[in-house]
């Protein structure tokens, strides 16, 4: 996985408008500002990719801090770039982080790629503060089983055509249908979240249902 998001890096955030069918920035703009951060918070962006929401915090949150983690060095470099400085190379599930250390979690399209999804979520709640924010951001699977398979099958069909557009290879992008194939819906991760001591969870869906944020503060 982490040499695929490498030879990815530099096309990653094409790749993300497109399959999100351009509306990608408006959602992590959206996220951001329902977050109501307070002037200062200090923010972990994870699986960061180049850094979107980072640049996000700084232009709605006055005087944040953001931290971008993730977990291929090429991402972090692409993000270095747009002039984030605060980067670190890391596993979502082993944080370099002293318990309690942000206000908010912020994660783009990472949970679904995370070997295992619990163990992860316990250790961005390990690293939030009591009362802080997990906003997440991802593409999930339809709950009806049909528009399952015709959902898959789309993604499928467009990741292929990406990947020999972009890179001479149809399974270059066909990770993201590989990844959701055994995900969850939005529902059941609310359900998650609550069940793993979040509470006030709160998401919006976009696309039928297939494209989601959530909102959960930390009891």
């Amino acid at each position: 996985m982490r040499e695929m998001f490498a030879t990815i890096a530099p096309r990653y955030d094409f790749v993300t408008r497109a399959f999100s069918l351009g509306f990608d920035r408006r959602r992590k703009q959206f996220a951001v500002k329902k977050a109501s951060l307070p002037e200062g918070a200090l923010v972990l962006d994870l699986a960061s990719g180049t850094g979107d929401f980072s640049q996000l915090v700084h232009q709605y949150v006055p005087k944040a801090k953001t931290i971008a983690v993730d977990l291929t060095e090429q991402m972090l470099h692409m993000a270095r770039m747009r002039g984030l400085a605060d980067l670190i190379c890391a596993d979502a599930a082993a944080l370099p982080f002293a318990d309690g250390s942000f206000a908010c979690v912020l994660i783009g399209y990472g949970l679904r790629n995370f070997p295992n999804l619990s163990v992860a979520l316990r250790e961005i709640a390990r690293v939030t503060r009591p009362g802080g924010l997990m906003v997440s951001l991802d593409f999930f699977l339809p709950s009806n089983r049909v528009a399952r398979v015709l959902y898959l099958g789309c993604m499928y069909a467009v990741g292929a055509f990406w990947g020999v557009l972009l890179h001479g290879s149809p399974r270059i992008y066909t990770y993201i249908p590989d990844s959701l194939r055994s995900f969850i819906s939005i529902d059941d991760f609310s359900s998650l979240l609550k069940r793993m001591g979040y509470a006030q969870v709160d998401s919006r869906t976009y696309n039928s249902g297939v494209l989601g944020v959530h909102w959960a503060a930390k009891k």
